[in-house]
């Protein structure tokens, strides 16, 4: 199937890039993945769990004062359950990441933290409001009173406060004024939170205080969620450890994007496959205490790996800085946007600015009838077009580079423009990759052009 662009056939090529990789077989072995059913029913046995802890405990005192005073019980218990939860997704278990996928587990850490606030908000106001009717005294005064004759409210008041800090700071207004590493790191102080809030729930918790069972369960709950964040810390060390990984060569491939790729030992056995991406940290002084998301731009080989960054905070903008020979540590792979996910014979890609850079790998490493669809408002963006024109020229595959602004007559933000090139696509799965705008524009206009959206698979780029 032919190549076909948007460009002036007498325009010069926009790189010069190395042939693409000649893909190697990933080793064998079974890979755990969490999929949406089981991870939900997993979350709804928790939620009835802590149901009947507090109907366990519960208190038949008649009166508003006590009756409010529960519901503050049950929502304290709620929220803190949710607080597990959200460690948990922080933790970026490759179970959860390769079954769920990255996008879905950002939007569902996005609504958990709404609730997780909203709970713990109301547990706050409950409990002060049901004592200060059961005592015959104000709202402020028994603020005071919880304040300074409670063990461990003041520990759960500054956790309440530190929870709501980092709700406020992952707003979309306020994420677009800070740094990617500012408002990485500012995310960590949810494990100091968490911390405080299970010291409270044990010191002050009726559910806790006779029973020991209850204690039990609850321990567990929170060593489970301590220990996936002692493994996402762990993990990286491990990795390095085994790999060996290092800085084999950075070099610019288009204005404020570069090339990275990665020597190692068996770096096959990460079991990494194409559409997946890496958390990279370089492990000098500068870049020890922070990673960043990049997508593999190439399948995987034993001593071999590549990315692509793009220069959007200060890391990654540091990254075409690095010198060879630079230690690196990787987490991961993460990401559901893979074969795996596919239901067809026949499939699209479809790609906006670097989100590229999974596509290519992708289009390299899948068989078959594969038609890829590259969106770049400049032509300078076009990360990658000669490394997809020459993948092109395999049977059965096909490239459209589209430049140019929205609205026109090959628009894949539009159902006319997908059909205009591939008049087929509903008889596809489509896999989209690219910022958020684009991936929610793109599956609008699949689903004009008749495509289900069980033949939909999307991630964009979000802040997690």
């Amino acid at each position: 199937m032919a190549s076909r662009s948007d460009l002036p056939p007498q325009e010069p090529p926009l790189t010069t890039v190395a042939p693409p990789h000649t893909a190697v077989p990933r080793a064998a072995g079974v890979r755990l993945r969490i999929r949406e059913p089981q991870a939900l029913a997993a979350l709804g046995t928790g939620v009835v769990l802590v149901v009947l802890l507090w109907l366990r405990a519960l208190d038949g005192a008649a009166g508003a004062g006590p009756r409010l005073t529960e519901l503050g019980r049950l929502a304290g218990l709620l929220g803190s359950y949710a607080v597990v939860v959200l460690v948990v997704m922080m933790a970026r278990l490759p179970a959860l990441e390769r079954g769920i996928g990255a996008d879905v587990l950002a939007r569902w850490h996005a609504w958990g933290g709404r609730w997780t606030i909203g709970l713990l908000s109301a547990h706050a106001l409950l409990i002060t409001w049901g004592y200060a009717l059961s005592t015959r005294t104000g709202v402020v005064p028994e603020v005071g009173t919880l304040l300074t004759h409670y063990p461990d409210v003041l520990a759960a008041t500054v956790a309440l406060g530190l929870f709501l800090a980092v709700a406020g700071v992952s707003m979309r207004a306020a994420r677009r004024r800070m740094a990617y590493e500012t408002w990485y790191w500012l995310h960590f102080y949810t494990y100091l939170a968490t911390a405080l809030a299970f010291a409270h729930a044990f010191a002050n918790g009726s559910a806790f205080v006779d029973d020991l069972g209850a204690r039990v369960f609850w321990s567990l709950l929170y060593a489970a969620a301590g220990l996936a964040v002692l493994w996402r810390f762990a993990e990286p060390v491990r990795l390095a450890l085994r790999h060996d990984v290092r800085v084999a060569d950075v070099h610019p491939v288009a204005p404020g994007v570069v090339s990275l790729e990665l020597s190692g030992r068996d770096l096959d056995l990460l079991g990494a496959t194409a559409g997946q991406f890496f958390r990279v940290r370089v492990l000098d002084r500068q870049g020890w205490w922070q990673s960043h998301p990049y997508s593999l731009s190439a399948p995987v080989h034993p001593r071999q790996m590549r990315f692509h960054v793009r220069a959007l905070g200060d890391e990654s903008a540091r990254t075409a800085a690095l010198r060879p020979g630079a230690r690196v540590a990787l987490e991961g792979p993460y990401g559901a946007l893979t074969a795996d996910a596919l239901t067809r014979p026949k499939v699209l890609l479809v790609a906006a600015g670097i989100g590229i850079t999974p596509v290519r790998a992708l289009f390299e490493e899948l068989p078959g009838d594969v038609v890829a669809i590259h969106r770049a408002s400049r032509r300078e963006d076009l990360v990658l077009r000669e490394e997809m024109d020459l993948l092109a020229r395999r049977p059965g595959h096909a490239v459209h580079h589209v430049v140019g602004h929205r609205g026109g007559p090959r628009d894949v933000t539009h159902a006319a423009g997908l059909r205009a090139l591939v008049p087929d696509v509903a008889d596809r799965d489509v896999l989209v990759c690219g910022p958020g705008g684009f991936t929610a524009a793109v599956k609008a206009a699949l689903r004009d052009a008749g495509v289900p959206d069980r033949q939909v698979h999307a991630e964009s780029f979000a802040l997690l």
